[in-house]
């Protein structure tokens, strides 16, 4: 009986880590893993810090997402509508579906090069099956329940591959605590800030309190806010590519320009077996984001045109299968991801971002909203000042795209 107890206990507990999980997998995505990668090789373990301030404020932020989750049954979008009317719904609803569709293409091509690398086969085909895995996903009756698991496999996968490249790799250990004393090398401030615009992931923290209401079966009393968890990991994977790169890269001045290209320069040293270990943490986090990013866009975009939220919805699930479909063809029509593409993203998010921080700020402060579940001082204070970075972030991306 006892035993019982405690499995049922590590059920429940599982449970409530799944929409964090979930959060961390989808911004762990393949640009993510570049991103970390080349801070490492350039720049060593100095820039290890940033990852501290970023998780700081994604844990804020997806904390304040989790709590409006725990608050209502209604949609975050819903919360919105009432307070700012249908307009200020449907442009975010529509801002997020288009950003989400034009990253696609990243995650279908992080997916096909990873098998492709490991198997010396065509990354196309590989593009085309985990694309229709990904949509064949939509089917199980219980998508949710499925995507949970999915995702924790999925970053038990990436958190295996990249913690034993780490092992391998056998760091300095004076380098990394040196690293997290706040430094800017030369050069180094394009890749810190979009590290910080990829790490703190308002969209993600955004989707966190749908995520908490997916979890909850109709009825039952509201779950312990456990999102911390997952981003605790989403910082350990992060900071752990970082060493890995500054490790093994960055004394021998190897710089990288895709996460497949770190793997590659792992093989002399480690062999094919850390090459293809590190290729599973890159599919880890490109079929993860893959069906996290789209679920993201199909959802919201379903919320904002009434058709509900809930993953079981048909239209909801359609639209979730759009956002794949249109990932996929872009990736095999362009082989990459079109620089046009990319800075009509970046040009929605720079607008989009604040907006959705906003909003999510202001919801969290309002006591009627929230009841007991509303900001205390502290997140009042963090949310604020994460705000204030937020439109710093969109504010230098502007200038980067449109003045310089």
């Amino acid at each position: 009986m006892e035993e019982q107890n405690q499995q049922n206990k590590l059920v429940k507990l599982l449970k409530g880590l799944g929409p964090g999980i979930i959060t961390a997998a989808l911004v762990f995505g393949p640009s993510k893993m570049t991103i970390t990668s080349k801070l490492g090789a350039e720049y060593g373990y100095s820039t290890l810090w940033v990852v501290v301030i970023a998780i700081f404020f994604m844990l804020i932020f997806t904390n304040m997402g989790a709590r409006i989750g725990l608050s209502s049954e209604n949609s975050l979008l819903s919360q919105i509508k009432v307070k700012w009317g249908n307009k200020a719904g449907l442009m975010i609803g529509f801002g997020v579906f288009l950003v989400t569709t034009s990253f696609q293409a990243g995650n279908s091509i992080g997916v096909g090069i990873a098998i492709a690398e490991a198997s010396g086969t065509k990354a196309w085909i590989w593009v085309l099956v985990f694309n229709i895995l990904g949509i064949a996903l939509l089917f199980f009756r219980s998508f949710y329940k499925t995507l949970e698991r999915l995702m924790i496999a999925l970053v038990g996968l990436m958190l295996f591959s990249f913690l034993t490249t780490l092992f391998l790799s056998k760091p300095s250990l004076t380098g990394i605590a040196g690293g997290f004393i706040p430094s800017f090398p030369v050069g180094s401030t394009g890749l810190l800030i979009a590290f910080m615009a990829s790490c703190f992931s308002i969209v993600g923290a955004f989707y966190q309190a749908y995520l908490v209401q997916e979890s909850r079966k109709p009825g039952a009393k509201p779950q312990k806010n456990r999102s911390a968890t997952g981003i605790y990991i989403l910082g350990i994977m992060s900071a752990v590519v970082i060493i890995c790169a500054a490790a093994v890269l960055h004394p021998q001045g190897i710089k990288v320009n895709s996460a497949s290209e770190m793997s590659k320069a792992l093989e002399p040293l480690f062999g094919t077996y850390a090459a293809d270990l590190f290729l599973a943490g890159l599919f880890g986090a490109s079929f993860s984001s893959l069906v996290g990013n789209a679920t993201v866009g199909g959802s919201l975009l379903g919320d904002a045109l009434g058709y509900s939220s809930k993953l079981s919805s048909k239209a909801v699930r359609l639209l979730i299968a759009l956002v794949m479909v249109c990932g996929a063809s872009i990736s095999l029509i362009f082989g990459k991801l079109p620089l046009e593409l990319i800075i009509f993203a970046q040009s929605v998010t720079i607008f989009l971002v604040p907006i959705i921080g906003i909003a999510m700020f202001s919801i969290a402060n309002d006591k009627k909203m929230m009841g007991e579940n509303v900001n205390n001082s502290f997140a009042k204070v963090g949310g604020a000042i994460g705000l204030v970075l937020l439109s710093s972030l969109a504010i230098w991306n502007f200038y980067e795209l449109f003045i310089k």
